[in-house]
């Protein structure tokens, strides 16, 4: 029986897997985590993930309102299960919310919201934290057998955001260095210059806007797009 489990279990890891990587962007990916997680993870009702952006823990792609609420709570009180998991590079169980007392502020709003049971557990690219998966139960304590899975679950989630970010990176890198490159042609055109006083014109134009060189780039495009669609007149 034992064998059979582990089996299923690693079919439906691979499965999960297979749906990160076929996701096309880190929002995309965050989504199909935390729907995965629900379905693979055994006892869990909700999921959600606590992002970390410039030092606070952002929720993202929640299966439930509860879940929002609750990652949105950890993240103002400072405390809770994925504070602690993503603090301590580690995993976090909680057999029994009502009875907790790591975290006097947030476990009795958590019971009040419903929560019985929870499993956080870290996000992390090596040295990177990216977040925590945090699993929610409603009406029994998830099995502690769980929380074994969810760091297994985490690592292929990890690997997959680590993967989809560096993708989103490099897209973007892309984009910004084609408008950019657009602008300059516009600029060249339009003033009879070359490329390097069109380049100093957009960075002073940067620099005098309190703007990004990419966005005033942007704006140059999007206002000559606009241009050539408009109407003859007379």
């Amino acid at each position: 029986m034992r064998n059979e489990t582990g089996y299923e279990l690693a079919r439906a890891l691979s499965a999960a897997a297979r749906r990160f990587d076929a996701e096309q962007d880190v929002d995309a990916t965050l989504r199909a985590i935390t729907d995965t997680a629900v379905r693979t993870v055994p006892g869990v009702d909700h999921a959600g993930i606590s992002w970390v952006e410039r030092r606070r823990f952002v929720p993202k792609a929640a299966t439930h309102e509860l879940v929002a609420h609750c990652d949105r709570l950890q993240s103002e009180l400072g405390e809770g299960p994925c504070a602690q998991a993503i603090r301590t590079r580690g995993a976090v169980y909680v057999a029994d919310m009502a009875s907790e007392r790591r975290w006097p502020a947030f476990a009795p709003k958590a019971v009040e919201r419903g929560v019985r049971s929870m499993v956080s557990v870290q996000l992390h690219a090596g040295a990177e934290t990216l977040g925590a998966l945090n699993l929610y139960a409603l009406g029994a304590a998830i099995d502690p057998a769980a929380l074994g899975v969810g760091e297994l679950f985490a690592t292929h989630a990890a690997m997959a955001l680590t993967v989809k970010r560096r993708d989103d990176q490099l897209n973007r890198a892309v984009a910004t260095r084609d408008v950019i490159g657009q602008a300059k042609g516009l600029l060249m055109a339009r003033e009879g210059i070359g490329p390097d006083a069109a380049f100093r014109l957009l960075v002073t134009a940067s620099q005098d806007t309190n703007r990004r060189l990419a966005e005033v780039a942007r704006m140059l495009v999007e206002e000559h797009l606009r241009g050539v669609g408009d109407p003859p007149s007379g």
